[in-house]
């Protein structure tokens, strides 16, 4: 009798259990037509505009190790732990990126210069999945069949098309999103992107190639599980994917401010086409 007890016990639990989960699979906010809503300004929190792969935190004084590069000592030093890469436990599968033995010399390369090659650095366009987890929030506009994400940063956006128009006619920073539903999971694919943007700061690059499939998995109110698989033949031997969760921003805060950082890349740009450029002054005295 004791034993019928336990099975009971034991059957009630996996039933509920069952059940709750069940609840959960569905109990996430929906728009009119059902699917996941989406609508919401959102932004990741790890490290993976510094490097995608795991990486423990560095010091600014090291060569090329802090977001301002090779400054002068003095300025460093200055700077303190506001001129440190934070650390980070990576968000690749298995922390490996295939890289062909001729793309991997130029990705050390990219990583050894990145304070002058960078695109970020230059105000460019950050290109998919970069525009994801920059240090920036995002927000998504979902009404029907149409989505909108718009992104702080430089004021890029993209267009998910659910009606497939074809090959992009043309390579662009951002690329071309077409996008489609696999249940309650958004999947996007976005090709036609040109060479000129990067991963991270560690120089983790690809070419006009690559084609980065997209997942957004909404797991509840505030949590959307983000998967991008990167597939490239001329640069990694085969394809891999990254992972990481992007949560909601809620308060006053929830909103997009503006971040158009092209003024302030003006003088690293064009600076030395000034007839005195600036800081040209007691250089001679130091």
């Amino acid at each position: 009798m004791l034993i019928n007890k336990k099975l009971v016990l034991l059957a009630g639990f996996v039933l509920f259990s069952g059940f709750t989960s069940a609840r959960q699979a569905v109990d996430i906010p929906r728009t009119s037509d059902g699917k996941p809503d989406l609508n919401g300004v959102w932004q990741v929190l790890n490290s993976a505009n510094y490097n995608l792969l795991a990486h423990p935190a560095k010091s600014a004084m090291a060569m090329q190790a802090g977001p301002f590069g090779e400054v002068p000592a003095k300025s460093v030093v200055a700077l303190g732990a506001v001129g440190a890469v934070p650390a980070g436990m990576g968000v690749v599968e298995n922390n490996h990126i295939p890289y062909l033995p001729e793309a991997m010399a130029r990705q050390l390369e990219n990583q050894a210069n990145w304070l002058d090659a960078d695109p970020e650095i230059k105000c460019y366009l950050p290109g998919v999945p970069r525009a994801t987890y920059l240090p920036h929030p995002f927000q998504i506009l979902q009404s029907g069949p149409s989505i909108l994400i718009a992104y702080e940063y430089a004021g890029a956006n993209r267009n998910l098309l659910f009606d497939d128009p074809g090959e992009a006619p043309i390579d662009s920073w951002m690329g071309q999103s077409t996008a489609s539903w696999d249940g309650d999971t958004l999947v996007v694919v976005v090709t036609g992107q040109n060479d000129q943007t990067w991963f991270d700061r560690s120089g983790n690059y690809h070419s006009e190639a690559l084609v980065v499939t997209e997942r957004y998995t909404l797991k509840n109110a505030y949590i959307i599980e983000y998967e991008a698989r990167i597939e490239d033949p001329k640069v990694f031997s085969e394809p891999w994917t990254i992972k990481m969760p992007i949560y909601r921003r809620v308060g006053p805060d929830a909103r997009l401010q503006q971040f158009k950082c092209v003024e302030f890349v003006e003088e690293l740009l064009y600076g030395h086409l000034r007839k005195d450029p600036l800081g040209s002054e007691g250089e001679d005295d130091e």
